[in-house]
């Protein structure tokens, strides 16, 4: 699946909510989000810029999968459709 080429850092955030991600603080221009829907507490860091680039876009997304363990085409397919 291509990964979407005009998405910003808050809107993620917005899409992550679905796995139980919540901003816990913001340092700068990155904002570090927290799950704890697997039992254990991870965090991820996601720019808050206008447009992600598609490489960071793609690792916030495999560190995504790799705590849910699910396959990384889920997870994309659960948030961006298609």
């Amino acid at each position: 699946m291509k990964l979407p080429r005009d998405l910003s850092g808050v809107e993620l955030t917005r899409l992550l909510r679905r796995y139980g991600y919540e901003i816990t603080r913001q340092t700068g221009s990155h904002l570090r989000l927290t799950s704890s829907i697997r039992g254990t507490q991870h965090h991820i860091a996601v720019p808050a810029h206008k447009n992600l680039k598609v490489g960071t876009l793609g690792s916030i997304l495999k560190e995504v999968a790799a705590y849910l363990e699910l396959p990384r085409s889920d997870v994309e397919r659960e948030l961006f459709g298609s």
